[in-house]
This record gives C-alpha cells, sequence and structure tokens, in this order.
C-alpha cells in the first residue's frame, strides 16, 4: 500500500458495511478518500473516529444520490475542482428489494438496477475521464460485486434473483471495461470482488439463518 500513501481514492456506499470498513482501511494507510452516500453523518463520524487515532490518510464526505445521474456528475465536478485528481475507484454501493422477479414491482427492479448497474457505469466512465484527464494511467477501477453474480441463489432466497441478475452484469462489465482500456493502450486496471454473505443491512433478513463474513473481513 505504500505506493497509494497521499493518493485519492473514491468510495461509493461509504456510509456502513463494507463501504465503512473500506474507508477506515485506506485513511489508516494514508490515502485521502472521498466517501458518498445519500446520507454523510456516519461517513463523517468515521472521519472523527480517524482523527482521533491520528490515521495519516483522510476522509472527505460528499452527499450523493446514486440514483440520480446530475448528482453523480456534480460528484466529480467536486472531486475535479476541490481535490484535483482520482486515483482510485471503488464502485461498493449495492442495493436490493426483496423483490421476486414474479411479484417484484417495475419500480423495485429499477431501483436495484439504477444502483447496481447504471450508477457502477457512470461513476466508472467519470472516473477514467478524471484518471485521463490528469494523466493517471496507474489508476485503479474496482467493482464490490457478490457470489450472486456467479451463482443464483438458492431455493428459498426467490427475492434475491433480480439483484443476483445485476451482479451478473458486473461481471460482464468488468470485462467488457478491461477489454475497452486495453483496447486505449492503458493501464488503468479493472477488477471486481465477490464477498459471500456479508454482516450488512443489505441482507440483515437472512443472516441469523447463515454462516455471514464481516465487513473489516472483505
Amino acid at each position: 500500500m505504500e505506493r497509494w500513501q497521499g493518493r485519492v481514492a473514491l468510495v461509493t456506499g461509504a456510509s456502513a458495511g463494507i463501504g465503512a470498513e473500506l474507508c477506515r482501511v485506506l485513511v489508516q494507510n494514508g490515502m485521502l478518500v472521498v466517501g458518498c452516500a445519500r446520507s454523510v453523518d456516519k461517513i463523517k463520524a468515521i472521519a472523527e473516529e480517524n482523527a482521533v487515532k491520528k490515521s495519516p490518510g483522510k476522509i472527505i464526505a460528499i452527499k450523493c444520490d446514486l440514483t440520480k445521474e446530475s448528482e453523480i456528475l456534480s460528484l466529480f465536478d467536486e472531486i475535479r475542482q476541490k481535490i484535483g485528481r482520482l486515483d482510485v475507484c471503488i464502485n461498493n454501493a449495492g442495493f436490493s428489494y426483496d423483490a421476486p422477479l414474479l411479484t417484484g414491482t417495475a419500480s423495485q427492479f429499477r431501483g436495484i438496477l439504477d444502483v447496481n448497474v447504471m450508477a457502477l457505469c457512470i461513476c466508472t466512465q467519470q472516473a477514467v475521464k478524471l484518471m485521463q484527464e490528469k494523466g493517471i494511467d496507474d489508476g485503479q477501477i474496482i467493482h464490490i460485486s457478490s457470489v450472486c453474480g456467479h451463482a443464483v441463489p438458492s431455493e428459498g432466497w426467490f427475492g434475491a434473483n433480480f439483484y443476483s441478475g445485476t451482479k451478473f452484469m458486473v461481471r460482464a462489465l468488468t470485462e467488457g471495461l478491461r477489454r475497452e482500456l486495453k483496447g486505449l493502450n492503458s493501464h488503468i486496471r479493472v477488477a471486481s470482488v465477490s464477498p459471500g454473505l456479508v454482516e450488512t443491512e443489505l441482507f440483515e433478513t437472512y443472516l441469523k439463518d447463515n454462516p455471514t463474513f464481516r465487513p473489516e473481513d472483505v
């Protein structure tokens, strides 16, 4: 992590779970972290916590509703104007309703798609654009996906079927982005991480009946 000290990372969905833990770890390793979420109070609390610990890095909290393209674009404009660069983009935000394919509503499906796929694509596009503007050719794009992107959830968990479909899309988008960057002779790297069931608010209904990881394990 030494080469990333003093460099800038964006973490979406930074207010809880994996996103919050990523902010803590990156700051402890000397990075300037932009944490975004719809509510920034918890991110500010993490920033205060790290200040008390005298961590070498710093957290900046920015409010952003990832279902709104205009707010995502404003987020990147703020990063461009106030910080001037971006080295790492971690698309961590994920969302789901308990919405089986046969009974879920179109509104629920759009909501899941907006966060898990559309926001990821827009953030990625804007992150690469900013990296290219600033001549950063060793940047990193990291998608926090799920094992649900490798196998459809077992019977009895039908409410996660559409969510699983979006995570299969993330796998395809990761590979597609890798090929596009290669075609540009870019050294910006792209990767996805697929955790199992993690103790987060997203799937708290299923936690009591299934073995889980903690956010810090990821």
